[in-house]
């Protein structure tokens, strides 16, 4: 039995350049259009049957969230037809229809009110709620105290709750803890097994192929693929793959056309040599490190981009040469490392006589401020393990400069903080997120 359906369903949206542009069109008295039409969904069609649970995929803007807001009824179609069957419970934007100046319980009946419940119908249902969502003393704090999790928590509950024949869930999963989401995918698995349809939006693609009957994937708007969840997100992801490697290739057009050309004449001095090993059928003859601009560089700059480059002569013949570094901090423990096998470039086969210059680009960290060192090395990969031809130890050796902010242990690692919880009161009453 079919419980939604979209036939031929549109959403436009006006454009404008600015607001002064909609006054001068409701203005104008020939009707002049002064703007342009942005289509979040066209032409779309697709009909759900009741205990399925359909889901939507795509990228960002492709009108998934646009979709579940047509089925909502928050927006009205610009063309085509929008049916429901049921009685349709919402978990779209986080936190949507709730009053952050209201506690937790205060939220719950608002809510139930809205989806039609009197008060005595919720009192019957508050206690299931408040043991779904397990916000504790929480439920009675106001709403603006929660973490993003903690919203989650109570908007699924409710919605869970107010006994849906069609449940909407656009992502609200995303921010919840890990038992928390493993709950409500069980309590999804439930809903399906009682007949309760469920239209799932998600970039969790595990999670779409885990619960979904049948998969829509939109794209900028239109129908891309509607059919079984496996063979829709195996195609999805190999789309997705072929746009990556698109974009990867234009950036590193891009990159080479920007960057000016460094010198391509190999470098021929090896400033040190605390030690050297190898078969000696190609030798290091010079490292050096450059700066962008192919200019040598004589202090290392935190976050700055470097060219290391390294020499190398054949003496005898060399199948699959690697060549590499290895960096060491001022107590001569190897930091980092890498080489050409590692960064996937295949270097040439090597006769005796052939000279050999691989750059390597790097991104420094910030790092703190010591000494570095530099072990060039030239193998052949041909054998396994590859044959080492020559290793030198501590080749070049550098000062790594202070950055304008201190660096506290060996480096400093990006990160991304925000507010989780700020709680008002003693600290004896402060209490960890549930």
């Amino acid at each position: 039995m079919k419980v939604l359906g979209f036939e031929s369903v549109s959403k436009t949206y006006s454009i404008y350049s600015s607001p002064g542009e909609r006054l001068r069109e409701l203005a104008s008295f020939r009707k002049a259009t002064r703007h342009q039409d942005f289509w979040a969904l066209r032409d779309v069609s697709f009909a759900v049957e009741r205990g399925e649970v359909f889901c939507v995929i795509g990228e960002n803007g492709a009108g998934k969230s646009t979709l579940l807001q047509l089925v909502a009824g928050i927006l009205q179609p610009s063309a085509g037809t929008v049916t429901t069957a049921g009685r349709v419970s919402a978990l779209l934007e986080l936190g949507a229809g709730f009053d952050t100046e209201f506690t937790g319980r205060d939220n719950v009946y608002l809510n139930g009110a809205i989806a039609g419940f009197s008060t005595r119908e919720i009192d019957a249902k508050f206690a299931q709620i408040q043991d779904f969502a397990e916000l504790g003393e929480f439920m009675n704090r106001p709403l603006k105290t929660y973490s993003s999790g903690m919203v989650v928590r109570l908007a699924f509950a409710v919605a869970i709750h107010t006994d849906p024949e069609i449940l909407l869930v656009d992502e609200a999963l995303a921010v919840g803890d890990v038992y928390f989401k493993q709950k409500c995918m069980r309590k999804v698995h439930e809903l399906r097994s009682r007949g309760i349809t469920i239209l799932f939006v998600s970039h969790a693609l595990s999670d779409v192929s885990a619960i979904g009957d049948r998969t829509l994937w939109l794209d900028r708007g239109r129908v891309r693929e509607l059919g079984d969840t496996e063979t829709v997100v195996e195609r999805y992801l190999q789309a997705m793959a072929r746009k990556d490697a698109a974009y990867l290739e234009s950036r590193r057009s891009l990159d080479h056309a920007e960057a000016p050309p460094l010198s391509p004449v190999p470098v021929d001095h090896l400033p040190n040599v605390d030690h050297r090993s190898g078969d000696g059928r190609a030798r290091v003859t010079g490292i050096a490190l450059l700066d962008e601009t192919g200019e040598p560089v004589a202090q290392l700059q935190p976050s700055a981009r470097l060219v290391v480059r390294i020499a190398v002569r054949a003496h005898a013949p060399v199948g699959r040469p690697i060549v590499g570094f290895m960096l060491r901090n001022h107590l001569g423990i190897d930091f980092a490392g890498t080489d050409s096998l590692r960064e996937n470039m295949s270097l040439p086969e090597l006769r005796a006589g052939d000279i050999l210059a691989v750059d390597f680009h790097m991104d420094l960290p910030e790092l703190y401020p010591a000494v570095f060192s530099f072990s060039p090395a030239v193998a052949d990969g041909v054998f396994e393990p590859s044959a080492m031809c020559d290793w030198i130890d501590n080749a070049i050796t550098v000062q790594m400069a202070s950055g304008a902010e201190q660096v506290y242990g060996y480096t400093r690692v990006p990160c991304r903080i925000e507010l989780n919880t700020k709680l008002s009161g003693p600290a004896s009453t402060l209490e960890a997120n549930p």
